[in-house]
């Protein structure tokens, strides 16, 4: 079949046409390559903040009674020191270690058991993490979920917003290491339809995007930042390859502290009392 008078493409028409649109397709490419960096990005960033507050739970939760255990063990080695010698300086120093362990009277009377000594209400983690660093299987399985379904893929609002809640579940799931409700949220994401990713088709709008992504990344950063600036991520440092093994090694070193501070109590203990 041949083209009919006037319907015949001008030369060099379709090849305009082609050459123009080259560089929306590079912008195109451009905009999923900051899309993937950025969402590669959020990954570690997330998983660097789980493993930073796993880390100071556990270290609340199972070196916390140790500290108190030592400032407990420190008054009352003051307090001994103090009653021996009688000296003024011993007994403000008793004084001074005393009062880091000693509850302001009144305030739990006050507020009916609700707050603590410390004029904080009193809250126990229901669900603990099992520890630092989720397991290989955890950390796979969450990868793939976040780089499927994450909201940054989507820019459609009712889709950024399904596929945020969505997030949300995944990564409540990796903070406690569950490998089976991951793998629940990974079939329910298979299952469920899956959105047509929307495509920029104007050059206006790939430049907006990649606007919003720099700074999407830059807000990240400065998250990142902060974490690695906080005072848990600088003790992480001392051991980055095995957290939990440090958790180990200060509880161990804080037990040592315990059974000397207890051997120099019962040291003053017996020699208040004299030979017998």
């Amino acid at each position: 079949m041949t083209n009919s008078p006037g319907t015949e493409s001008a030369p060099g028409t379709e090849s305009a046409a082609a050459s123009s649109s080259e560089p929306q397709d590079r912008l195109a490419q451009a905009v999923r390559a900051a899309e993937r960096a950025l969402i590669e990005f959020e990954i570690a960033v997330e998983t660097f903040r789980v493993e930073v507050e796993n880390f100071s739970r556990l270290h609340h939760q199972k070196l916390g009674p140790m500290y108190a255990r030592l400032d407990e063990l420190d008054a009352l080695i003051a307090e001994a020191v103090a009653a021996k010698s009688g000296s003024r300086d011993d007994i403000a120093r008793a004084w001074e270690a005393r009062a880091l362990v000693m509850p302001m009277p009144g305030v739990e009377e006050l507020f009916d058991g609700l707050l603590g000594s410390d004029g904080v209400r009193p809250q126990e983690d229901p669900n603990p993490p099992r520890r630092v660093r989720p397991g290989k299987e955890a950390q796979r399985l969450y990868r793939e979920l976040v780089r499927k379904a994450h909201p940054d893929l989507a820019q459609d609002e009712a889709e950024v917003e399904r596929r945020s809640e969505f997030i949300s579940r995944v990564n409540e799931a990796y903070t406690y290491a569950d490998e089976q409700r991951l793998r629940e949220l990974a079939e329910e994401w298979e299952a469920g339809p899956v959105p047509e990713e929307a495509q920029p088709s104007e050059a206006e709008v790939l430049y907006a995007r990649l606007e919003w992504l720099a700074q999407r990344k830059e807000q990240l950063a400065l998250l990142a930042a902060e974490l690695e600036n906080s005072a848990i991520a600088q003790m992480m440092k001392l051991s980055p390859d095995d957290p939990d093994g440090l958790l180990n090694e200060i509880a161990e070193n804080l037990l040592n502290q315990v059974a000397n501070r207890e051997a120099r109590l019962a040291e003053l203990v017996r020699s208040s009392k004299g030979p017998a």
